[in-house]
C-alpha cells in the first residue's frame, strides 16, 4: 500500500498534467482530486521542491506542473514526497543478522518489484491509457 501523501501527490501530479499550461489553485485543485486542502497544501510544497511542480502567485497564478508528463514516472511523484523504504538492515536491528532474513529479503524483493513497476511508468502514460475512465473525473452518465 501507498501512504496516504503518495496517493496525493500522484492525484496532483495527474490532474495538472490534463492541462500543463494551466494554473490551477489550490482550492481548485484540493477539491477537483477530493484532498483536505491543509494536507495539500504540505504535498504541493514537498513537489515544488522536487521540481515536479512550480508555484505562482498573483492573478492567474496557483500551481502547474514544471516538468514534461512523458518525462515524469510514478515513482518521481512518489519520491518526492517519500520514498518508498527499503529494507538494508535487521528491521528487528539483530546483530547476528548480519544480512536480511528470508522473510525481509522476500518484502525487500515485493519493494523493488513495486519500484520498477513504478518507474516503467509516465504520467502521460496514466492520462493517455485508452479507457472510457478518465483518472480522477467522474465518468458521465455514470451512476453506480
Amino acid at each position: 500500500m501507498l501512504p496516504k501523501t503518495a496517493e496525493y501527490a500522484l492525484r496532483a501530479t495527474v490532474w495538472l498534467a490534463r492541462t500543463p499550461d494551466q494554473a490551477e489553485s489550490a482550492d481548485q485543485l484540493a477539491k477537483a482530486i477530493r484532498v483536505p486542502r491543509r494536507y495539500l497544501h504540505k504535498v504541493l510544497q514537498d513537489l515544488v521542491k522536487a521540481g515536479l511542480v512550480r508555484s505562482q502567485s498573483g492573478p492567474g497564478g496557483g500551481y502547474r506542473l514544471d516538468r514534461d508528463p512523458e518525462e515524469t514516472t510514478i515513482l518521481d511523484v512518489i519520491n518526492a514526497v517519500g520514498p518508498i523504504e527499503r529494507i538494508r538492515t535487521c528491521p528487528l536491528g539483530l546483530d547476528s543478522h548480519t544480512s536480511l532474513c528470508p522473510l525481509h529479503q522476500e518484502l525487500d524483493k515485493a519493494y523493488a518489484a513495486m519500484e520498477e513497476a513504478f518507474s516503467r511508468v509516465t504520467v502521460a502514460q496514466v492520462l493517455n491509457q485508452p479507457s472510457r475512465i478518465s483518472p480522477l473525473c467522474e465518468v458521465a452518465g455514470d451512476t453506480s
